[in-house]
């Protein structure tokens, strides 16, 4: 026998499983239906107790990120909020908001000068700017150290830490 018959001679059972099975519920239905529907009831309790136990209440909770109060004039690091690989960067942008836009596809944009600035670059917060109702959403940073020293750009206010 070929796999094709195999897998036809399998679906085949499985329609007569299924089919018997069917037939077997209608039958209870038509001559018993208190027990039917007390078996369906029965198996929808256990199905919304099972649902409704969680875990317990010991969990430990999600790491979060601190937002730090940011103030002008102060030295910070930056930090990618959202990696945990030691070798992602951190975007600047010429002006606050533009990273809602931003799109990384073009290599170009990959290899610009100093958008893309290593984690625990060391930088001073040079300007605050709030964004969609949130106070000091970007910060203007100016490096301190590398290739980049002495120049700005804003960045997302959790990336500066």
């Amino acid at each position: 026998m070929s796999n094709e018959d195999n897998a036809k001679q399998a679906l085949e059972s499985t329609k007569n499983v299924v089919g018997n099975i069917v037939t077997l519920l209608m039958d209870l239905k038509q001559k018993n239906p208190k027990v039917f529907f007390g078996g369906v009831g029965g198996v929808a309790i256990l199905l919304l107790i099972m649902m409704m136990s969680g875990g317990s209440d010991n969990k430990p909770p999600l790491p979060t990120v601190g937002m730090k109060n940011i103030t002008v004039g102060q030295q910070y690091v930056l930090k990618s909020a959202n990696s945990y690989d030691p070798a992602s960067t951190v975007r600047l942008v010429s002006v606050p908001g533009a990273l809602a836009a931003y799109d990384d596809s073009e290599e170009a944009d990959r290899n610009g000068a100093c958008q893309h600035m290593a984690q625990g670059t060391k930088v001073t917060a040079v300007e605050l700017q709030d964004f969609a109702g949130k106070k000091g959403a970007f910060v203007k940073v100016k490096m301190l150290d590398g290739e980049c020293k002495d120049n700005e750009g804003w960045a997302l206010a959790i990336d500066v830490q």
